[in-house]
């Protein structure tokens, strides 16, 4: 058998920060906004990121849509609970027995839909404390009290049902429920519980009289819906359907709990999978970065199929050593043990070896792994992994040369790779850096009209321009290159950096003809976004009644089961968070918009989206602290909303703390110096003690770098030590220099995004 194609290998090794900060250690490694905003090119064509985006007077025609008797009745419910939103609110989070009390107390006080959204509120708690037998009565009182919610009441109120192991009372809920809900969010799942209902129940004849009509419909391709139809067959005798549909659900949904369930019923049948399908479920897995699953897969392969050739184990082996690698437990002494093979596992090995030679610091036993796989496997996914993991090696190291010749090869040998921007990129900037600006000069041009898209293109219409102003003594052009990033890419930190070139030129910049390369950029074109909502939609109102009672989790795909929320669900989704005082979530609704916020103009975009964008929670303690430091509120809260997100209660992989994500031995130093008695790390969850100490910290580290922002805030993400071996390590004509040289991909976004989100809050708010 063959044991299947190579998978592909994650998204290799990108530079970034590898060392714990001195001072703090970030959050976490994610994208930061700038990256994800430029990835959505947000309008290029009027709308294109965002969902179709509709003129003023579509907007309006929509704002003043009359009501419906539906619409009056939802409006009517949501005010009746108005005053039930904190209450439900506190329950949710703190699920305490006063709490319950409270909101018990609500509902026999405030009759029909006041009572019905209060015990919603209850039944949900219930069901988070696994009280599920209590959660089912509190449902039932729901729908008994009104129904403005009773789609929520019948779905949730089955939910519990068969959480307490009472399927019959599920029936009566989930019979005809898309006849008595046509517009509930749960309409098309509502089959797959009664589905299980009828299993519980020991009936997979209505199990599968439930499921069967629906098998061609979108919903029946769904992993949990097979799962469920592949569990009425098998417990009806036909394993004959039950297996194929166990298979594919293995198959085509690895990720899924349903997958791992498909797995252990197929064992229990007697009809386990072959070693091809494991292998390419494991080659999934691996591709999710799950290495330790996808390791344990190749492993369980090799030691239970007797059918196996020796070059199936060995090619198994030697993926599952990769997986070994990605976990950081795997020496040399392993790798070279393994079997020598001749086709691409051959490379992954190779791979291995000059990993695993980076990484202890030998660059001509890492060169020796490179050469062969360029010679003996030059199509290989391996060899493109290690060539970019090379050029980080050598980029890390200060070594332009090898750094150069790594990227630049791993775009000559895979044009196409998810790295080669990337690595073009690199390749132009260490050409700049050691100052061969015709060679970076070209591939900047190069980068503008190949990767029109990608992240790269404001930086390279920024340095660009610095080679045509300081080298090609062209002021003319630069200002041409200048102006076509600020017109496109107005609020990112690049655009801010070419605005202040732009008035350094003034008059002794003459009008020129724009380079030709200008023309790969595309003008964007403005969306018209609106903050009125349609008031008069029944989601929308449904949605704002849910944050009433607390179902928090079913306000976003409420909103998204209206018909045209694609124009309007984000703002109205951010709207209803903030009113109940989740700033962050609200923010984060926002960005997950795909609206390219930061390629737009401030004044067309209506300010309540940048306001939620850009919040000012707990100001005036911020503000009071940050001038008691000498800082720039503004600064604070561009920093905080880039750690935490302003979320008081964050708590970071790296164990950092609170609104500004400091490390306990930091946050326990501060407080020794500014004499706070009786400090303990769960202080640091208190927002007014995160922003005391937070603040004195970073006016610290400020200090430490005589005042210069770009270098504090690089070490505030880094670390001290990294940072002053960048600053020692090269001759930068500028800070601008500096920060497009760090090394660290985390670190050099961090550093961008928070200069850029200060002047939007001093935009937005006024200098202060």
């Amino acid at each position: 058998m063959a044991v299947g194609a190579t998978p592909q290998t994650g998204s290799g090794t990108s530079g970034k920060r590898s060392t714990k900060s001195s001072s703090k250690t970030p959050s976490s490694k994610k994208k930061t906004e700038s990256a994800s905003a430029a990835k959505s090119t947000g309008a290029r064509k009027s709308g294109r990121a965002a969902g179709k985006m509709t003129s003023k007077a579509t907007a309006k025609k929509r704002a003043s849509k009359k009501p419906t008797a539906q619409t009056i009745h939802l409006t009517s419910a949501f005010h009746a609970s108005e005053q039930l939103r904190p209450m439900a609110q506190q329950l949710n989070a703190t699920r305490a027995a006063a709490a319950y009390a409270g909101v018990q107390a609500y509902a026999r006080s405030h009759p029909g839909e006041g009572a019905a959204t209060a015990y919603l509120a209850l039944g949900h708690a219930y069901m988070l404390d696994r009280r599920y037998n209590e959660a089912y009565s509190a449902f039932q009182q729901a729908k008994a009290s009104g129904k403005a919610l009773d789609d929520y009441a019948d779905y949730l109120g089955a939910q519990a049902a068969l959480q307490a192991n009472r399927g019959t009372d599920a029936y009566a809920l989930l019979d005809h429920f898309a006849d008595r809900h046509p517009d509930s969010i749960f309409a098309a799942n509502a089959p797959v519980l009664l589905a299980n209902a009828y299993l519980q129940q020991n009936n997979p004849q209505g199990a599968l009289a439930a499921l069967q009509p629906l098998e061609e419909t979108p919903v029946g391709g769904h992993s949990d819906f097979r799962y469920v139809l592949g569990r009425a067959y098998q417990l009806a005798g036909d394993a004959g359907h039950a297996a194929p549909i166990y298979r594919s659900v293995y198959a085509k949904f690895p990720l899924s709990y349903e997958a791992g369930q498909a797995k252990l019923q197929l064992d229990a049948m007697g009809v386990p999978l072959n070693a091809t399908e494991r292998k390419i479920h494991a080659d999934q897995m691996f591709n999710a970065k799950r290495y330790n699953d996808a390791g344990q897969e190749y492993h369980e392969i090799a030691r239970n199929d007797s059918s196996l050739s020796q070059a199936d184990r060995d090619a198994l082996a030697i993926y599952a050593a990769v997986c070994d690698y990605k976990l950081k437990r795997i020496s040399r002494r392993d790798v070279e043990r393994l079997p020598e093979t001749g086709d691409d596992t051959a490379a992954a090995k190779l791979y291995l070896l000059a990993e695993i030679s980076r990484t202890e610091n030998k660059p001509e036993e890492h060169a020796a792994a490179l050469d062969q796989m360029v010679k003996r496997f030059p199509t290989s996914r391996w060899l493109e992994e290690a060539l970019y993991s090379g050029g980080n090696m050598y980029l890390l190291k200060h070594d332009a040369g090898q750094a150069i010749r790594h990227y630049s090869l791993l775009v000559q040998m895979f044009p196409k790779s998810s790295y080669a921007p990337s690595a073009h990129w690199r390749a132009a900037w260490m050409n700049y850096r050691i100052r061969n600006y015709g060679e970076a000069a070209k591939l900047m041009d190069d980068q503008i009209q190949r990767y029109g898209e990608g992240l790269e293109i404001p930086t390279s219409l920024y340095w660009r321009g610095r080679i045509f102003e300081d080298v090609e003594h062209n002021p003319g052009q630069a200002a041409n290159y200048y102006r076509v990033l600020e017109k496109n890419y107005i609020n990112y930190y690049y655009a801010d950096l070419a605005r202040k070139r732009m008035a350094v030129l003034g008059a002794q910049a003459p009008t020129v003809p724009p380079s030709p390369v200008l023309a790969s950029v595309e003008d964007r074109e403005i969306p018209e976004l609106t903050d009125d909502l349609p008031e008069n939609e029944p989601h929308l109102i449904k949605a704002r009644l849910l944050a009433n009672s607390a179902l928090n989790e079913y306000i976003g795909p409420e909103i998204q089961a209206a018909p045209d929320s694609a124009e309007w669900g984000a703002l109205a989704e951010a709207r209803i968070y903030n009113s109940y005082g989740e700033t962050t979530r609200a923010l984060q609704s926002l960005k997950r918009s795909k609206i390219s916020f930061f390629a737009l103009p401030m004044n067309q975009v209506p300010t309540l989206y940048w306001q939620l964008l850009f919040p000012r929670p707990y100001w005036n303690e911020l503000a009071a602290n940050a001038e008691k430091n000498g800082l720039d509120p503004y600064l604070v809260a561009s920093l905080i909303r880039q750690e935490s997100e302003f979320n008081a209660g964050a708590v970071s992989r790296a164990n950092a703390y609170g609104l500004m994500q400091l490390l306990p031995s930091v946050g326990k130093s501060i407080a020794r110096k500014e004499k706070m008695r009786g400090f303990s790390t769960a202080q640091l969850l208190n927002p007014t003690i995160n922003l005391e100490l937070g603040t004195v910290n970073l006016s610290e580290v400020l200090a430490r770098y005589g005042g210069q922002q770009e270098y504090a805030l690089a070490a505030y993400n880094a670390g001290d030590v990294p940072v002053r071996q960048w600053m020692s390590s090269g001759d930068y004509k500028d800070i601008a220099e500096f920060v497009e040289s760090i090394p660290y991909t985390e670190t050099r976004e961090y550093v961008q995004a928070i200069l850029r989100n200060r002047q939007i809050y001093q935009q937005l708010y006024g200098k202060r």
